[in-house]
């Protein structure tokens, strides 16, 4: 059993706060970009000619914070399981965004998955699955965000790095990692062993 029901706990926040940063569950729009900024650490400085998938992409917001900066992938690819969200990410962002489940059904390959709070709701066996898939539907790594500290909440998912690596000793990556950006938060890299 998930912890949350994640289409219904989605769309009541979607209707109490619309299309925010509180609407995909982020404390603040400053909370959700600082987390960005982690992600984006990991990925090549050149994003031009790669095929990015966002896994969990909520609103789209990911894509927006790149083309803000002027950084777009060759080619994004939103995915999320709530319907709303993904009508709306579509419209935000002109972008291929599908309407699938990250846990169930086959994946796109990408050069890079990101998944940016996903995984918050999910239980820890969710979380090792979709830590998996993401990484073996990417060419050369995934990359994400986890909430930091002993697995105690009712409602969201804490991790500590250890479970990550714990998780993924037999995957075929190196892993890096991120806590000094946010108290409570960490961001994980997994590079295939020979990507750049």
């Amino acid at each position: 059993m998930p912890r949350v029901e994640t289409d219904h706990f989605y769309r009541h926040s979607l209707e109490h706060h619309g299309h925010t940063a509180k609407g995909v569950q982020w404390n603040s729009e400053h909370s959700q970009y600082t987390r960005f900024e982690a992600l984006r650490r990991f990925l090549p400085t050149d994003l031009s000619t790669l095929t990015l998938a966002d896994a969990g992409c909520g609103l789209g917001d990911f894509f927006r914070f790149l083309d803000a900066r002027g950084d777009r992938p060759g080619h994004y690819l939103g995915i999320d399981v709530v319907e709303p969200m993904v009508e709306a990410a579509r419209l935000r962002t002109d972008r291929e965004i599908l309407l699938l489940d990250i846990l169930r059904e086959p994946l796109p390959d990408a050069a890079y998955y990101v998944c940016s709070g996903a995984m918050n709701t999910l239980t820890r066996e969710e979380t090792r699955t979709f830590i998996e898939r993401c990484f073996r539907a990417s060419t050369a790594g995934f990359v994400f965000n986890l909430l930091s500290g002993r697995d105690s909440s009712l409602q969201y998912n804490l991790c500590l790095p250890e479970d990550v690596r714990e998780w993924t000793r037999h995957l075929d990556a190196r892993m890096e990692i991120a806590d000094d950006y946010l108290h409570g938060d960490f961001t994980v890299a997994l590079i295939r062993t020979g990507a750049a």
